[in-house]
């Protein structure tokens, strides 16, 4: 069933689909948006109570609502600050050790860290990686997990398959296929990457800093310097999918309780930075 599910998205016009999908997202009209809002909203049992705006009817737009703050105080940043902050709500898909460069995606599945971020970084070998997986009823936006300065971002255009545990575990480097946002910051506990994963339907990438706009074209390398603080956002999905974090060997120890399948939230600990 799961190579069915994986070989009918290869016949779908997926960039084109997810474009169309955009559109009807982005509209203000009135019967449209609470369409498509409410629709969604019970289809997945989206919970507003921890929203800033706990209406449907307060959001412009699908993707307003989709992409919604929440109120404050909702989710506390760990107190320890040598902890490493969950950068998102979802759950986790894989959390490990990049052994000899290659991440497990899912069980007998494994893609290397050079496919993923499209150049071979050696450094991260054998350091520490999680990868969590936003449901469509999560929040959607992304945090930095340790302070630090962004020094770098590069944009690969790709395909747009939906990211779940049937697509991980038939699509071969699903993460390194599909559209993403690699991001690089220096911190006090050496470099550390953020990769934000897209998927089908809208699958844009925003960012809180200027960028290349979502869907990527070309392979676009941006330098920058711009310091972020830890649990701080720096950007959001729409309709997406996947985040991935990567650090140095020796620099963090995740918590041995994250397993595949743990449903975690934004800003609690992960583990500690060494």
């Amino acid at each position: 069933m799961s190579d069915a599910f994986a070989a009918l998205q290869r016949l779908l016009p997926q960039h084109g689909l997810s474009r169309l999908a955009g559109k009807l997202a982005q509209s203000q009209t009135h019967w449209v948006r609470r369409a498509l809002i409410r629709s969604f909203a019970h289809a997945y049992s989206v919970d507003l109570s921890e929203a800033a705006s706990p209406r449907p009817d307060d959001y412009a737009s699908f993707n307003d609502f989709f992409t919604r703050a929440l109120a404050e105080g909702a989710r506390p940043i760990a107190s320890d600050p040598n902890a490493i902050v969950c950068p998102a709500d979802g759950t986790v898909s894989q959390a490990g050790i990049i052994k000899a460069g290659n991440l497990l995606q899912a069980k007998g599945r494994t893609y290397t860290l050079a496919s993923l971020l499209g150049d071979a970084h050696p450094r991260f070998h054998d350091g520490a990686f999680v990868t969590i997986y936003l449901a469509p009823r999560d929040y959607h936006r992304v945090h930095l997990p340790v302070s630090g300065k962004l020094v770098g971002a590069t944009a690969i255009p790709g395909e747009l398959f939906s990211v779940n545990a049937r697509t991980e575990a038939s699509v071969q480097s699903l993460f390194a296929r599909n559209e993403r946002l690699a991001c690089q910051f220096d911190t006090a506990h050496g470099t550390v990457l953020v990769v934000l994963v897209g998927a089908l339907i809208v699958a844009s990438i925003e960012t809180v800093w200027d960028g290349p706009a979502s869907p990527y074209q070309r392979r676009v390398h941006t330098h920058y310097s711009a310091d972020y603080q830890r649990g701080e956002e720096i950007g959001r999905f729409l309709l997406g999918s996947t985040v991935i974090v990567c650090f140095e060997p020796g620099r963090a120890t995740l918590d041995e309780a994250l397993r595949s399948g743990t449903a975690v939230r934004m800003g609690q600990a992960l583990g500690t930075l060494t």
